[in-house]
């Protein structure tokens, strides 16, 4: 079980490419979760987590961003983390990039489980020497290793 309250399969987290954008990071980090089976249609999906974004940016300031949908083409709640050592524009209440990136697929109807896991991810990202440890990883696995929780 990671830190975050859920396990998070490797090929869920995703280095983010030097100088990707906003768009570009989100579609990297939507593709990686959309092939988890418990997303039963990974282009509605995409879909949801676009339109959503859309709305409002969910980049919340201090490096972290936190994309989420709740749809009922998700079976069971799954997170995707997306690291980006140079940080991604993601328009953030402050104006600073985001160098860790949240993706919440939840279930429709499950949002007592997306705040608990929400308050869990951003308690453990403001340890700034951990957030400072996740951005300097180069592999999705060393990610795994500092967010296991055993």
């Amino acid at each position: 079980m990671s830190q975050f309250g859920i396990d998070i399969p490797v090929e869920q987290i995703v280095i983010m490419p030097p100088g990707a954008g906003k768009e570009e990071a989100l579609s990297l980090l939507v593709a990686a979760v959309g092939k988890n089976p418990t997303v039963a249609d990974d282009a509605l999906f995409r879909s949801a987590v676009f339109e959503r974004e859309a709305i409002m940016s969910t980049g919340l300031g201090n490096g972290v961003a936190v994309p989420h949908v709740r749809i009922p083409e998700v079976g069971v709640p799954t997170l995707g983390v997306g690291i980006s050592r140079d940080g991604v524009d993601y328009h953030s209440l402050d104006g600073k990039p985001a160098h860790v990136m949240v993706l919440f697929a939840m279930p429709l109807g499950a949002e007592k489980v997306y705040l608990s896991l929400l308050a869990k991810v951003l308690l453990v990202l403001r340890n700034r020497p951990l957030f400072d440890a996740i951005v300097a990883c180069d592999t999705p696995e060393a990610v795994l290793v500092l967010l296991d929780d055993e």
